[in-house]
């Protein structure tokens, strides 16, 4: 395994752990300083505005790259063990969920073009 598939495979651990996050959040169970913590996290990755500006070379990058991460993995410190494994699992069944749906949904829309074409191709030759 190269570096590239190392770097997707964290990447992908890290958008399922901000997902994680999210849900504890919302959780009653997680103190609200942890609530805080990663509303703050959310908004600054979300946000336009970063503390060094992306167009810099490699410093602009640092931010996302460290930043974002280091604030995640202290909030997933404050969180209390029991919230995160039921966030987990939460995030588990709604991954199962959703692919499904979405599958379902790309399916629709693949034969609702088929339909399209094949009607458009009649009037067309027909």
């Amino acid at each position: 395994m190269g570096w590239l598939d190392g770097l997707k495979q964290r990447a992908r651990a890290l958008k399922a752990e901000t997902y994680v996050l999210y849900l504890a959040a919302r959780h009653p169970g997680t103190p609200w300083y942890a609530k805080l913590l990663v509303a703050g996290i959310v908004a600054y990755a979300f946000s336009p505005i970063d503390l060094i500006p992306d167009f810099i070379p490699v410093l602009g990058l640092l931010d996302d790259l460290v930043l974002i991460p280091l604030g995640i993995w202290c909030a997933l410190r404050l969180v209390p063990a029991a919230v995160l494994s039921e966030c987990r699992a939460r995030a588990q069944e709604r991954r199962k969920l959703v692919s499904r749906a979405a599958g379902a949904v790309i399916v629709a829309i693949w034969l609702a073009l088929a339909a399209l074409g094949l009607w458009w191709a009649w009037r067309l030759w027909g």
